[in-house]
């Protein structure tokens, strides 16, 4: 059974940093691509980034280039996001994803249905 946990989140002060994290269950997880995907208040999921199963290819919306690094740790099972010069508009729930293969053009086929709130207010 697949299994992703959020950690991390949390309330930061616009500029501040955070660092989320994912742990991995249930499934090879050096084999997959893997995303984080965020859901601001009254509003649809929205992908943020992914990354290969090798981290050789990273992928980033045009919103969060320059200010987040998505990297994983293939021995740890564990998927990181670090985001950095946080805005208000960072503001969601953060989810992880799993995606059906290794490259980061596959689908994702698993939602974590967990999250991890991220408030950015001052």
């Amino acid at each position: 059974e697949v299994q992703l946990v959020e950690s991390g989140g949390g309330s930061v002060q616009p500029g501040g940093s955070l660092r989320l994290s994912c742990a991995a269950s249930g499934f090879t997880f050096r084999s997959f691509a893997m995303s984080w995907v965020r859901q601001a208040p009254g509003k649809g999921l929205e992908w943020v980034s992914s990354i290969s199963y090798g981290a050789a290819t990273t992928r980033y919306t045009d919103s969060v280039k320059g200010r987040f690094t998505i990297s994983r740790d293939n021995a740890k099972d564990t998927l990181y996001l670090q985001m950095n010069n946080v805005k208000p508009e960072d503001t969601a729930v953060y989810y992880c994803a799993k995606h059906s293969g290794g490259a980061t053009t596959t689908t994702r086929s698993y939602t974590s249905d967990q999250g991890t709130q991220v408030t950015v207010s001052s």
